[in-house]
């Protein structure tokens, strides 16, 4: 699989995960299936994951390259100090053009992630980007980083992402290739202080969706 670097130093990686692939290995049901930390080992050699994206998500990633970018980029999403922006196609229309969803988040034993008054802070920011044919493109950006956090707020406020089997209505979203969720923008401090911002446009499959939707 060629895997497209958006930026390379000593210390990380910056790569634009494709839609369909695992950040590393899993369990369960999906052990054995390809996984991105496994193929940029064969490249890089030894690499740290830093956070993670769905596997049926697209976009940035950061990959550490020693022990000390690890720790370094680890305690930068700890502290919310890494600026992710999101492109998202959910259902529906937005009733307001800009809004945060602030709902703390739990896993249930299915996996999915639910509001619940007693699970973990929770906050996502979003703007309308795009009315589209029943359906909005938004741009999201995320405070905290909990598991399914976008997918789950969205759900939450009856704007499934159009895709997601696991919090849509499986039948209405088995018709989009695709999770319309993809990760553009990252913008950080590295090591030395600097200041990083990466990018990457959506990739074809998203792009085909938004096509038929009118964009």
């Amino acid at each position: 699989m060629q895997l497209e670097l958006i930026r390379e130093t000593a210390d990380y990686l910056v790569v634009n995960k494709p839609s369909g692939l695992l950040t590393m290995p899993a369990r369960g049901s999906l052990v054995g299936k390809p996984d991105l930390e496994g193929l940029l080992r064969k490249q890089f050699g030894e690499i740290f994951v830093v956070h993670r994206l769905d596997m049926d998500a697209s976009g940035l990633i950061i990959f550490a390259k020693n022990a000390a970018a690890h720790r370094y980029f680890s305690g930068l999403f700890e502290t919310r100090d890494v600026e992710k922006k999101y492109l998202v196609v959910v259902e529906g229309y937005m009733q307001k053009e800009r809004d945060e969803i602030n709902k703390p988040l739990t896993q249930r034993g299915s996996g999915r992630m639910s509001v619940a008054f007693d699970g973990k802070a929770s906050l996502t920011k979003y703007s309308l980007s795009e009315k589209l044919k029943g359906a909005s493109l938004l741009e999201v950006s995320i405070v905290t980083g909990r598991r399914h956090q976008i997918r789950a707020h969205l759900y939450s406020i009856g704007h499934p992402v159009l895709g997601d089997n696991t919090y849509g209505e499986a039948a209405a979203q088995r018709k989009f290739p695709r999770l319309m969720l993809h990760s553009w923008r990252l913008r950080f401090k590295d090591l030395s202080g600097k200041t990083v911002s990466c990018e990457a446009d959506p990739p074809a499959d998203f792009m085909s969706v938004l096509k038929v939707l009118g964009h």
